[in-house]
């Protein structure tokens, strides 16, 4: 998981970049690795070609209260479940191929040291500070509860579950005493309400600082700043960061004992420790400050969107608070959520993906591929056996593979395994040299603006380039009308080749690397620079390596295997955890494997007959501030105008609704929900995790008139 920092670069610029520590609770899956790391991959592996002086860090988050409740639960000691969760992420990530400069972990002195440090000179300049407050209490269990120590209904969107620190549905910073019929989660009962005292970071008062720094990151994601932007609207409240637990960094104060730092205070001053130990492995103790404080360096934390606040607002808050001055975050490309075959990744119901099946049959290359592809970048997308198919397949296999093995096949066949002379040259001869010139460039140009999806697709079209070029060349016929044009156009075949195999390392390194053997090099991938890339020294008289197929394609019985799989895993946990019968539960496997959601209960004509559906026309429709799934409708109903709330902002612009006639549930109670009450339902259909208003069209039919 060590990768050379060390090696000349031809840019005195540099780049320290993050990603969100993982969790020390359980394993990583793909939805972790398409939000934050994949992504820093490609990022880092480009920038590294191009000579940049870039470092790329990160390590396990091992304290707080979830690792606490699990390691209970599974009768270890935090110690013991945090170790053994390390390795289980470290053998993940080389699975992947996601290379560290250096890998830590957040339960080591030197952590432990920092994040002390860091309270104290907070506590110095009176950005921490000692409240008393209420907290709930379990009288049963006869303690205090951490914030993930409760579960109750979110206050802003109804979601019933809830945790004592943040919403999982709609992202809310989560107050446990604002919570509805609030339990604890070790023992189900009803908590009551005890006042106790705790320790601060008192952001209200940092807040002019950070609106200055915000308002000058116009350039970041939009996802982002309306995020960030909304909570700053609300004014940002002092946040407790400390914890009544054992398992955590003790708070250094005598008056503090038995209590212990909270786990999002101390887990981002992880990426600092990892630099310094980054530095002193490399021989150069000091050398960690040229990408802390020192602002010529570019710093950029790849994280999901659940992350940023703590990212965007906390930890510069904490740095801002310092006696020294700290490097601030130049980018946060935040993801939006990965999820698979229309649900949420969730190793408890079985809606996963075992990692050790997919690895005995898949490579690695092939899940990079498939998620660069469809990264989350503005909006939540999925992993769907159906579309890993159709990458591999339509892509891989036969562009880039294609590509590759029908050039050096013809060469060994008909030129004795030795790249054959430029010859002269031509207009297209010439048009593909141009494009390969262009294309490190281009790629280059999306992986520094995050566009990473755009990056890969420019990558594949000069593979699809190279195929035009060799049918419109046809070598097969002139061969024998014309030996010269042959070589010359397999030449340059293999000039694009080196380009491709440079350009797509960061996308699939190993089969880059296995392509540039068969080219016939005998220097490293890895050493050639970017910027090269596109103008390759003429290969004529080189022997070329062996060629072999890169990649092998999916059928489709596998694909229904997988899908069939995925479906029997999801319904043994939900046997195991019901004790229903398997066989009654054939159909609703089947149901969830399609995409769609499966039946709700039955209900009498009774009930149905108490919906009083309209149709409405929305007159007008906008974002909501500060949530990054709700849209405000005003909507004409005929019998009045009203104000209605709907969840859908992933899946529309609001115009794109303005005008439009839906069907509405006129006579819901009112719900309160981000500020606003909602009069109403406006009725979408789900497929495959996207959303569909419905929007029916009659003749004569006018807003207010009554569905039956």
């Amino acid at each position: 998981m060590i990768s050379p920092s060390d090696r000349p670069t031809a840019s005195a610029s540099r780049i320290l970049v993050t990603s969100a520590l993982p969790y020390a609770n359980g394993p990583i899956h793909f939805g972790h690795i398409a939000g934050a790391y994949l992504p820093a991959d490609i990022y880092v592996r480009t920038q590294r070609a191009r000579g940049r002086d870039v470092v790329y860090i990160c390590g396990t988050d091992e304290h707080g209260v979830a690792i606490t409740l699990t390691a209970q639960q599974a009768g270890v000691t935090p110690r013991e479940h945090v170790d053994r969760w390390h390795k289980v992420i470290c053998d993940i990530f080389q699975r992947f191929d996601i290379v560290f400069d250096h890998f830590s972990r957040t339960s080591t002195d030197l952590h432990a040291a920092n994040s002390q440090e860091f309270f104290r000179q907070l506590l110095a300049a009176g950005y921490v500070k000692p409240l008393e407050s209420e907290q709930l209490y379990c009288a049963r269990d006869q303690r205090f509860l951490p914030d993930r120590f409760v579960i109750g209904t979110c206050y802003q969107c109804g979601h019933p579950e809830a945790r004592g620190d943040e919403c999982p549905r709609c992202g809310t910073w989560i107050e446990p005493l604002r919570l509805g019929d609030p339990a604890c989660r070790l023992c189900g009962s009803p908590p009551e309400r005890r006042a106790t005292r705790h320790w601060y970071l008192m952001l209200d008062k940092l807040q002019p600082e950070l609106e200055k720094y915000i308002g000058a990151r116009g350039h970041w994601k939009r996802n982002v700043l309306q995020f960030v932007n909304g909570l700053l609207k609300e004014g940002l409240q002092p946040r407790p960061i400390t914890r009544d637990l054992s398992w955590g960094i003790p708070v250094p104060l005598e008056e503090a004992a038995g209590k212990v730092i909270y786990v999002w205070f101390d887990a981002p001053i992880g990426y600092i420790t990892a630099t310094q130990e980054w530095a002193a492995g490399m021989g150069t103790p000091q050398r960690w400050k040229d990408y802390w404080q020192n602002p010529d360096t570019r710093l950029v934390h790849f994280i999901g969107k659940d992350n940023i606040p703590f990212h965007c607002l906390t930890f510069p808050a904490m740095l801002m608070g310092q006696a020294e001055a700290w490097k601030l975050a130049d980018d946060v490309p935040a993801n939006e959520f990965f999820n698979l075959e229309g649900g949420k990744f969730n190793t408890s119901t079985g809606w996963y993906i075992d990692l050790d099946d997919f690895f005995s049959k898949y490579s690695t290359d092939m899940i990079r591929w498939s998620i660069a592809r469809n990264l989350p970048e503005t909006a939540d997308a999925e992993f769907t056996w159906h579309d890993f198919q159709a990458k591999v397949n339509g892509e891989l296999a036969d562009i880039y593979g294609n590509l590759a093995h029908r050039v050096l096949t013809f060469i060994h066949r008909y030129f004795a395994g030795r790249i054959p002379a430029a010859g002269a040259t031509s207009a297209a001869h010439e048009d593909l040299a141009v494009l390969c010139r262009e294309s490190p460039n281009t790629v280059a140009a999306a992986v520094d603006a995050y566009r990473l999806r755009e990056a890969a697709v420019e990558m594949m079209n000069l593979a699809r380039a190279g195929n035009r070029y060799f049918d419109a060349a046809a070598p097969w016929k002139s061969r024998k009308e014309d030996p010269d044009l042959c070589a010359a156009t397999l030449n340059r075949c293999v000039r694009l080749l080196e380009t491709l195999a440079v350009i797509s390392a960061p996308f699939i390194p190993s089969s880059a690397r296995r392509l540039w053997v068969m080219l016939g090099r005998q220097d490293e991938l890895e050493a050639q620079l970017w910027d090269r890339a596109g103008v390759v020294p003429d290969p004529a008289g080189r022997e070329l390596g062996r060629a072999e197929p890169l990649f092998s394609k999916i059928s489709a019985d596998q694909v229904a295997a997988e899908i069939a799989a995925l479906g029997h895993r999801a319904a043994g946990r939900h046997d195991a955890g019901t004790g229903k019968d398997k066989t009654a539960m054939n159909d609703q496997d089947k149901t969830a494997v399609s995409g769609l959601p499966a039946l709700r209960p039955e209900i009498t004509i009774d009930d149905f007959l108490k919906c009083d559906f309209r149709l409405g026309r929305i007159v007008d429709a906008e974002k909501v501030p500060g949530s990054k799934r709700l849209l405000k409708f005003t909507v004409d109903i005929g019998l009045d105008t009203r104000t209605i709330l709907a969840g859908i902002q992933e899946h529309y612009d609001p115009e794109t609704l303005v005008g439009k006639t839906v069907v509405v549930i006129a006579n819901l109670a009112p719900r309160r929900m981000m500020g606003y009450d909602s009069q109403g339902m406006v009725l979408a259909a789900e497929v495959d995790g996207t959303l569909t208003v419905l929007t029916p069209f009659s003749e004569g039919l006018r807003p207010g008139a009554q569905l039956s």
